[in-house]
């Protein structure tokens, strides 16, 4: 048998038990102004290794408000932060501990952008923060896909200068960092200054490494080849993929297509998380005091010991066919397996990427 409820007598607001504790106990109101130290201990106590602030209407990161004042309508400070990555993991030839080391690293970029949203919030103050990276609004796409640009509040909140292979260059870590941000209507009384001196030492070394050649010694930068290469297992280079499969007419073309290794790797990324494909510019950068030393004693043993290594190695290169990418790999690394690919967008989007930097020509056999 159906009960019915009994019928409830509409209470005030003011009576509710909740109401009446907070009226007994009083509320804390947070801070007018929160000092710069207080922010960085509780930063470096959620396991930042540094950080910096920087007001989010500062000209320096002005193409940022607007989101961020998106995300949190009372926005008044990001607060920027970098993870250290263990950089011998990132400099070796097999991918799964290159990989292991930056998905490893995300996730604690994630705990500690969490950790002191959580801090801050406790204190009193609104807080949030996107992911460093992956997953991003990816609904917007062939729009802006990502919520706040890290790199650019980094530089402003003085964590390092990007160098000419687009990662920011930290003074003392040098580029083996992620970054981070967390968005909070605290205001600081003591903003960031940018860092004083670039750390990029202009080596050429990420010239040198890039299998795709997306790094020009004049600072241009091939979005296209990095992208179609470095990212072929997200996006783009998933859609290119899913599209061969519906492509192909049966079991034996597909093979014809996609090595079986192929197959596992993109399972691999499927199942645990997206694998970088190269990420040797990283790898081979010798700045920052911390890791600068042993460049300065033996520059020969680097070059043998971390950058030759990811030269020789015998792998399949993604490209655009009849790019400058293409080009490049033939021409300089002929002992790795060139794969023409489309990078998984529609030709209105390669159109629009052509027209905010258009794709390097292939070299002229006769120059």
């Amino acid at each position: 048998m159906v009960m019915e409820s009994e019928p409830t007598t509409p209470r005030r607001l003011a009576d509710h038990p909740t109401v009446r504790r907070m009226a007994e106990q009083g509320r804390t109101r947070p801070a007018a102004v929160l000092s710069a130290a207080e922010l960085r201990e509780i930063c470096l106590a959620a396991g930042a290794d540094d950080v910096g602030f920087v007001a989010v209407d500062d000209p320096r990161v002005a193409p940022e408000l607007e989101h961020a004042r998106g995300i949190l309508p009372t926005a008044r400070t990001f607060v920027s932060f970098c993870v250290r990555m263990n950089r011998d993991n990132l400099r070796s030839p097999m991918r799964s501990l290159a990989n292991t080391e930056f998905n490893h690293a995300d996730d604690e970029t994630n705990e500690v952008s969490r950790g002191i949203t959580r801090a801050l919030q406790d204190a009193g103050y609104r807080a949030m923060y996107p992911a460093p990276g992956y997953p991003m609004e990816v609904d917007q796409f062939p729009g802006r896909i990502w919520v706040i640009a890290h790199k650019v509040v980094a530089e402003a909140a003085g964590l390092g200068v990007m160098g000419i292979h687009r990662n920011v260059i930290h003074p003392k870590f040098g580029n083996f960092i992620l970054l981070g941000t967390v968005v909070t209507d605290a205001v600081v009384d003591e903003p960031s200054a940018n860092l004083d001196f670039n750390p990029c030492l202009e080596c050429k070394l990420c010239v040198s490494a890039c299998p795709v050649g997306a790094i020009a010694e004049n600072g241009g930068f091939d979005f296209q080849a990095c992208y179609t290469h470095n990212y072929r297992e997200f996006m783009g280079g998933f859609t290119d993929w899913a599209e061969t499969i519906a492509d192909s007419a049966d079991r034996d073309e597909y093979r014809e297509r996609v090595a079986t290794g192929e197959s596992f790797s993109m399972w691999q990324s499927l199942s645990f998380k997206p694998n970088y494909k190269a990420g040797y510019c990283m790898a081979v950068c010798p700045a920052g005091e911390d890791v600068i030393g042993a460049f300065l004693d033996n520059r020969r043993e680097h070059l043998d010991e971390v950058v030759r290594p990811l030269q020789n190695k015998r792998e399949p290169v993604y490209v655009l066919s009849g790019s400058a990418a293409e080009e490049h790999v033939t021409r300089r690394f002929p002992h790795k397996t060139v794969k023409p690919v489309t990078n998984g967008f529609p030709d209105e989007v390669n159109d629009l990427l052509d027209q905010i930097g258009p794709r390097p020509r292939p070299r002229d056999p006769s120059e």
